[in-house]
């Protein structure tokens, strides 16, 4: 296990390297994020046909792991990647501020997320372990499938809100965005749910929900994502801030 988890290093960082030199040519660093959710799917994918544990656990796993994977791949790459013009945001800040340091600290950014694609897939990797599945994995699957399609649901809403003009620069409180600021980072980290259900609770499956929260809460989620809006919508998302849950879907206050 320790070899094949290894290897996938390995691929993801050289992946990755590959990629931060194409972002030296084009000045846009805004298909990292793609990348990472694409590799976390080819990861899973791997361990499905390389892994041990039973046969039938690993496929369906490998399925749902794949499946949430590169269904957010294909949204970042089409909503941030095609749609987008422009870099993102967030590495447009990180080049300025870097100034002459950019390439340097853009190598690093692109191996700190193939570090993360590799942890990130140890959920997965934990609940292919062990003997055929138990009456857990139907309720892992239901989790599952709330999940990703709660995750698509706010995705495709936020989307359609930012396709319109008439929008620009004003802050998307339609659907489940009028519920929680983040409402697809929250259907993310329940998705994670589903592996320790299907897992058994294996301790590997528990980094899934852990780390993600953490991720959410301290690291590259809201706090980045917030900044950035509040330069771009500034009182519109203080009210917003105000009024609107920040993670757990809830009704807006008054």
């Amino acid at each position: 296990m320790i070899t094949l988890v290894a290897l996938s290093w390995a691929a993801a960082a050289l992946l990755m390297a590959t990629l931060w030199w194409r972002q030296l040519r084009t000045q846009d660093a805004t298909s990292v994020d793609a990348a990472w959710s694409g590799l976390i799917g080819s990861i899973c994918i791997a361990y499905a046909l390389l892994g041990t544990g039973d046969t039938s656990r690993r496929v369906l796993v490998g399925a749902l792991g794949a499946g949430w994977a590169f269904r957010l791949f294909w949204h970042i790459w089409v909503d941030r990647v095609q749609r987008h013009q422009g870099e993102d945001g967030r590495y447009a800040a990180m080049r300025e501020a870097w100034g002459a340091s950019a390439p340097r600290n853009f190598f690093g950014v692109y191996q700190a997320q193939a570090v993360v694609a590799v942890f990130f897939t140890l959920p997965l990797l934990g609940a292919m372990q062990g003997g055929a599945l138990t009456s857990l994995a139907l309720p892992g699957v239901l989790v599952w499938l709330l999940a990703v399609g709660g995750e698509s649901l706010a995705d495709g809403q936020l989307a359609k809100f930012r396709a319109n003009p008439a929008n620009k620069g004003q802050v998307c409180r339609e659907g489940l965005w009028r519920y929680s600021r983040h409402p697809n980072y929250f259907f993310e980290w329940l998705h994670w749910w589903a592996y320790v259900l299907i897992g058994q609770g294996g301790l590997l499956t528990w980094i899934g929900p852990v780390a993600m929260f953490l991720f959410v809460f301290r690291l590259t989620g809201i706090p980045h994502t917030e900044r950035q809006a509040l330069r771009s919508r500034g009182d519109a998302y203080r009210e917003y801030q105000r009024t609107t849950s920040a993670f757990f879907p809830w009704p807006p206050r008054e």
